[in-house]
């Protein structure tokens, strides 16, 4: 028998001093919905004994507090934070959020395998425990020119990772309908195992179709009525509140404690400075608690709901035998986070500088040519001209048709109708294309918004009402290897580098949290209505989104899966 084996049963007993004593405070438990009074002891990195008084090695007083399970990301792109997966962890885990599980999606679609192999080598090393399902769209589509491609037999070695848990979301539902090989080669690779979803908008046979592939989760949910039929499906529902998907308001219905073991939470994509300024799962839960959902639920779908979704079957509840993730927080319905344990471990600065490093990949990967305003040029009537509608809060675009001025047989902006012109800009080194179009929904009045983090191939996205700051901006991405960028009249305004594959910068999240502070005022400048316009240009280029979208290729008509 094991000695940590032998300890944890007798401490667990009170026949020796617990490693660590909790002592003083209350649990929330998830089973039965009390609020229990009781020291919480902890060997190693479990939870050896409650409803108890406890001695321990070490004690730490948690009067007037409540100790809940640390909270699970079910599904996010790190890169999307803007930040290594070392500085994310520093930067969430202090919210409560103890296991994140992450798809390696963004940096795979430029790097390909090396990407994956950078985000497990990290996984390996931080303090919370980092999952990664493997990508399962690289490219998403054909409609698109991706820096990698992954097959099936790209992934089978990484299958038996220990951090691996299954296969990332399956973005490419039409392919899957459509009975693609290549989908369902990856899809029966990973027979068994867990699949993650990827479905806006699917609904009766189609949602059949797709589910009976062994898909079984979904983030991409917009409303109650479909999150419903999805449940009634066997769907797990991914409640999603990112930096721009801002779902929660609107599947407030579904967060029954009825529902409460078929619902978890995610943020999918949200920034630093979103994280400082509202907070992460501890927004989500404080916010649904504050719009009338019991706090059992929304703390069961924040763990250990999403625990068993995920077969992590050893977390998400304050028990003897469960892993020591935990929350310690000085109002429940606040989710008022005071203290974090971390498998047993409680987070400190010191923790997080005895992590090893690991080194970044990527540098150097925009690799487009230079550009001029006449690249951007669009000939053509301006008669009833597919232009893409922008949404505030959702990723989902309309598909709307506009008449706009031509001169020289030239369509032009106008401001008028919030019509600006956007552009995807091939950035991989392969062909070189250029896709145009015009988005509504700006409210973009002079200048260019530009930007490598393009969603999910992450090509050169900039929008503009100027095609010679359009040009400045994609030339200033191309020299500082890749990041955001804000130009007026020939002038850089602001600007965030991302030089690790275009997607995540070097430095500290506090400096990335701060540099984007001047980057969103200078967006302001412009005239830009949107909360986070970033982001929001991050988005156009998805062509596994409904309605209408664009790629380096042109004009993508989402809902017939083709190229205009």
């Amino acid at each position: 028998m094991s000695t940590k084996l032998q300890h944890a049963i007798l401490q667990g007993q009170g026949q020796e001093p617990a490693d660590l004593v909790l002592k003083g405070g209350r649990f929330f438990d998830l089973v039965s919905g009390d609020l229990v009074l009781s020291d919480i002891a902890i060997t190693g990195d479990r939870i050896s004994g409650t409803f108890g008084d406890y001695a321990g090695r070490r004690e730490i007083d948690i009067t007037g507090k409540t100790v809940v399970p640390g909270f699970i990301d079910t599904h996010l792109h790190i890169e999307s934070s803007l930040v290594t997966p070392h500085e994310f962890d520093r930067c969430v885990l202090r919210h409560g959020i103890t296991t994140a599980i992450c798809d390696p999606h963004e940096i795979a679609n430029v790097l390909g395998a090396e990407g994956i192999r950078f985000f497990l080598d990290s996984a390996m090393a931080t303090v919370m425990d980092l999952r990664v399902q493997l990508s399962s769209c690289v490219p998403a589509t054909h409609l698109e020119t991706s820096g990698a491609a992954l097959s099936a037999s790209d992934l089978a070695p990484f299958m038996d990772h220990p951090k691996v848990i299954g296969l990332a979301e399956f973005m490419n539902f039409p392919g899957v309908l459509a009975l693609d090989p290549g989908a369902l080669e990856k899809i029966a690779l990973f027979a068994g195992r867990h699949i993650d979803g990827h479905a806006p908008l699917l609904r009766g046979m189609a949602l059949n179709g797709y589910l009976a592939a062994g898909i079984r989760t979904d983030h991409e949910t917009t409303s109650a009525a479909e999150a419903l039929e999805k449940l009634s499906k066997g769907m797990h529902i991914l409640i999603r509140e990112g930096s721009v998907s801002k779902d929660l308001h609107a599947l407030i219905p579904i967060m029954t404690e009825r529902n409460s073991a078929f619902i978890s939470l995610c943020t999918d994509d949200r920034n630093p400075l979103d994280i400082a300024e509202e907070g992460h799962l501890d927004f989500m839960i404080r916010t649904a608690i504050a719009e009338g959902v019991d706090p059992l639920t929304a703390y069961r779908a924040a763990s250990i709901s999403a625990a068993r979704a995920f077969r992590l079957h050893d977390r998400g509840l304050v028990a003897p035998g469960w892993r020591a993730d935990l929350a310690v927080l000085d109002d429940l319905d606040a989710c008022r986070v005071a203290q974090v344990i971390s498998a047993g471990r409680v987070v400190t600065d010191a923790l997080f500088d005895a992590r090893p490093a690991v080194k970044p990949v990527g540098y150097g990967s925009v690799k487009s040519s230079p550009v001029t305003a006449e690249d951007f040029r669009i000939a053509g009537t301006g008669k009833a001209f597919s232009v893409i509608g922008v949404l505030p809060g959702k990723i989902i675009t309309d598909h709307l048709k506009m008449d706009l001025p031509v001169r020289d047989g030239l369509v032009q902006c106008d401001a008028a109708q919030d019509a600006i012109k956007v552009a995807v800009v091939e950035r991989h080194g392969i062909n070189g294309n250029i896709g145009r179009g015009f988005v509504n929904g700006f409210g973009l009045r002079h200048g260019a918004i530009g930007s490598t983090v393009g969603h999910d191939s992450h090509n050169i996205c900039v929008v503009g009402a100027s095609d010679a700051d359009m040009a400045v901006a994609v030339n200033h991405l191309r020299a500082m290897g890749g990041g955001f960028v804000v130009v007026r009249d020939g002038s850089v305004l602001a600007e965030l580098s991302l030089p690790i594959a275009g997607l995540m910068s070097d430095e500290p999240f506090e400096t990335v949290r701060d540099r984007l502070i001047p980057l969103r005022e200078a967006a302001r400048s412009l005239g830009t209505v949107l909360p986070e316009p970033f982001l929001q240009v991050a988005f156009l280029p998805l062509p596994v989104i409904p309605h209408l979208k664009i790629s380096d290729r042109g004009l993508v008509d989402v809902d017939s899966f083709c190229l205009m």
